[in-house]
C-alpha cells in the first residue's frame, strides 16, 4: 500500500494506537468514566464511539466486515472494562489496516457508498473527515484524563509515523 491511502491509513492507525495508550494511561479504569461538570461524555464514552465509527464507516461499509453498530449504545453504556476498550481498539486497528490495504488508490475520488447527514462525499474526503473526527475526540481524551485522573501529557501523535517521514 503506498500514496494517499496508505498516508490517511498510516495517521488513523497511529491515532489508534493513541487512543489505546490513553485508556491505558488512566490509572484507575473509573477514571474513563469521571465526567466533569459541563462535559457530556467521558473517556470510555468516546473511546467506544470512535471504535464504532470507524468499525461501521470503514469495516462494515467499505470492508464488508458486517459489523452492525449501535451508536445509542456507544453513548449510553458505562460499564466497559478497561480491557474491553482495549480489545476494541486493537480489532478496530486491524478491521482499518485489513480494509484500506485492500482499498484501491483510485477509490478515493469515488463517492463513499452512503450519503452521510444529507450529503455525499468522495471516500477519500470521508476518510480524512474520519481522520480528523478521531483526533478530535483523542485530544478531549487526553485533556479529560489530565485534568480529572491526573497524568501528564502523551506523545501521542509523532510525525515520525507518517508514511512520508525520513531523516533530513
Amino acid at each position: 500500500m503506498n500514496g494517499a491511502v496508505a498516508s490517511i491509513a498510516a495517521i488513523i492507525e497511529r491515532e489508534l494506537r493513541s487512543l489505546r495508550a490513553q485508556v491505558e494511561a488512566c490509572s484507575d479504569e473509573r477514571d474513563l468514566w469521571l465526567i466533569a461538570p459541563g462535559i457530556a461524555n467521558p473517556p470510555g464514552v468516546l473511546a467506544a464511539h470512535l471504535v464504532g465509527n470507524l468499525q461501521h464507516f470503514i469495516g462494515a461499509r467499505l470492508g464488508g466486515t458486517g459489523y452492525v453498530r449501535d451508536r445509542d449504545a456507544e453513548f449510553a453504556r458505562r460499564d466497559r472494562s478497561r480491557g474491553e476498550l482495549v480489545a476494541a481498539i486493537d480489532e478496530t486497528r486491524g478491521v482499518v489496516r485489513a480494509t484500506l490495504s485492500a482499498l484501491p488508490e483510485g477509490e478515493l475520488d469515488l463517492d463513499y457508498p452512503d450519503a452521510i447527514a444529507g450529503v455525499r462525499v468522495t471516500t477519500g474526503d470521508l476518510l480524512i473527515h474520519l481522520a480528523s473526527h478521531l483526533a478530535y475526540h483523542l485530544g478531549q481524551i487526553d485533556y479529560h484524563r489530565r485534568l480529572l485522573a491526573g497524568g501528564g501529557p502523551l506523545r501521542s501523535v509523532p510525525i515520525q509515523e507518517l508514511v512520508t517521514a525520513r531523516p533530513t
